[in-house]
């Protein structure tokens, strides 16, 4: 029988389908037929497998081949098919046999020359076939590492498709000649997508400048506590202050707070990092928090996702489990910041395009970064600005009512002095000691939260709070009655709440006292209340 299959992955977003390749030869004039509704990269994969059968020593079958991907109602694209197509034909040729084929998943490009290339979306296509059951899986040499992430999964890298063909028949493997040291890796030019090069500043930069310490940045006592609150419960923050105040320097140093990620998160962002092609090389799997700070100028297709054909991440869930930065937020796109709101609320971002529904993580921790002006000098203590209030009223209105209801904390950062620039006394307390006290923060909230589907205190409802978890007896006395003056909405009481909850947890308390409530109130109105702004005072 001139038949045999395989299988190969195709995906959609970070989410995979097994399909199954199918190769059948019959007498006739010689054609290749390619049915499954492929793309046109697919499509040309005709031509690249014919080539590098050949070149791999192979005699090509003259006779009608038709070359079938199953299921044929599922979009197929991308070239991670040539390596199972090249091996249904062999096993359809008899040169393999096709019983050994028929469980194996293979994933990769072939080049003219039989070389085997990598390709965008290794981890989740991989993780796709483990759900389906398979065990054994082929990637190229290069994305082997990447591919062993996933438990009880058989993998095998093989350079060339000579060394395939040798393994799968059980004969001598072959040696294949290494490319000259000192020389870029062409095999890795499948991992890279346009705009991600060296010239861009992302081929292979760490998530963040593990150089940059909390101690650098002068003053700004009530925006350090911030930060530090931000990143032991979840929440997200507005820093809102003249340029040069030190706004940038605290968002960049708030990576370097947030815990390593668990070994399922690890997954879930070397995935979507992985379909995006901006895996660093040598570094298959990502275990610090991402950090992502799109330009001005970003559209909305940049931040939440999209793009021709199958969508492709944006920047919300590039930093998946990390840290998303928007400087400049009012010079965003009303449309591209309101896009932001599902993913607030939702935990991901669903994309929707002729070619099909993906869907995205996007569960982050948001910085938003403004001026007070166009000018960036108003301020109440001095007549700095020269702007009318007509444009201080327009440039505060770009940001809208239900994107800034969804920030926890919102801080004012001030002006910084020549006093406290040419001060030679103790810095600011250190990354690593703000780091160990948000660690243990975190520790104490997933401790109480154990059993439910919440792991941090951003994330618990409002109700859950008021029936479940109480505050000290009289703690939240002011805050109802700023409620009762309308100075807070419903919304903003509970959460305030939450921040009362980290504020507590930072500061070893059981529940909430009446300190913990005030300090969640300056954070989050901006309104003194006379507690200490470090949370080292307050422990």
């Amino acid at each position: 029988m001139a038949f045999a299959r395989t299988c190969s992955v195709a995906l959609a977003g970070v989410e995979g389908v097994v399909v199954e390749v199918q190769a059948d030869l019959e007498p006739g004039v010689a054609a290749f037929t390619l049915v499954g509704l492929p793309d046109k990269s697919l499509t040309e994969s005709r031509d690249r497998v014919r080539a590098a059968v050949v070149n791999s020593g192979v005699q090509w079958p003259q006779k009608k081949l038709t070359v079938g991907l199953s299921p044929a109602s599922v979009p197929k694209s991308g070239s991670g098919f040539d390596m199972a197509v090249a091996a249904a034909v062999l096993g359809a040729a008899e040169r393999i046999d096709p019983r050994v084929l028929a469980d194996i998943v293979m994933i990769g490009e072939l080049g003219l020359d039989g070389r085997v290339r990598p390709v965008r979306g290794i981890l989740p296509a991989v993780l796709a076939a483990a759900d389906a059951g398979y065990e054994q899986v082929v990637v190229p040499e290069s994305a082997a590492a990447e591919a062993s992430l996933v438990p009880g999964v058989s993998v095998l890298g093989v350079r060339s498709l000579r060394q395939l063909i040798a393994v799968l028949a059980d004969e001598p493997v072959p040696e294949e000649e290494p490319d000259q040291q000192g020389r870029p890796d062409p095999m890795l030019a499948g991992l890279r997508v346009p705009g991600t090069g060296a010239a861009t500043g992302m081929h292979g930069a760490p998530a963040y400048d593990p150089g940059h310490d909390l101690a650098d940045v002068v003053g700004q006592p009530a925006a350090r506590t911030a930060v530090e609150v931000a990143a032991a419960g979840g929440h997200h923050l507005f820093l809102e202050g003249p340029p040069g105040a030190g706004k940038t320097m605290l968002a960049e140093r708030l990576p370097a707070l947030l815990p390593r990620l668990t070994r399922q998160e690890s997954l879930e962002v070397t995935a979507v990092h992985s379909v995006a092609g901006l895996l660093p090389p040598g570094r298959p799997l990502i275990d610090n928090a991402p950090y992502c700070a799109p330009h001005h100028s970003a559209t909305m297709q940049s931040l939440v996702g999209g793009g021709p054909g199958i969508a492709r991440p944006g920047a919300v869930s590039l930093s998946h489990r990390g840290v998303l930065f928007l400087d400049e937020t009012p010079e965003f796109s009303g449309q591209a910041l309101d896009a932001l709101r599902q993913p607030l609320e939702n935990g991901h971002v669903v994309i929707a395009r002729s070619a099909g529904v993906v869907r995205f993580p996007a569960r982050f921790l948001m910085v938003l970064a403004a001026n007070p002006c166009p000018c960036g000098r108003f301020s109440l203590k001095d007549h700095l600005c020269e702007c009318s209030p007509a444009a201080i009223r327009r440039y505060q209105s770009r940001l809208s009512g239900p994107l800034l209801d969804r920030v926890d904390l919102r801080v004012e950062v001030d002006r910084v002095t020549r006093t406290e620039l040419a001060a030679r006394g103790t810095p600011g307390e250190s990354t690593a000691t703000v780091a160990d006290r948000v660690r243990s923060a975190r520790e104490r909230a997933a401790a109480r939260l154990a059993g439910t589907p919440w792991r941090t205190n951003s994330e618990v409802p409002g109700r859950e709070l008021r029936s479940r978890w109480y505050a000290v007896p009289g703690a939240l006395d002011e805050a109802e009655r700023s409620l009762d003056r309308g100075a807070l909405t419903a919304r903003g009481l509970d959460r305030v709440l939450r921040v009362a909850w980290t504020v507590a947890d930072l500061t070893g308390h059981d529940r909430p006292d009446a300190g913990d409530v005030a300090l969640a109130l300056h954070l989050r109105t901006g309104v003194p209340r006379g507690t200490p702004m470090t949370i080292g005072a307050m422990t």
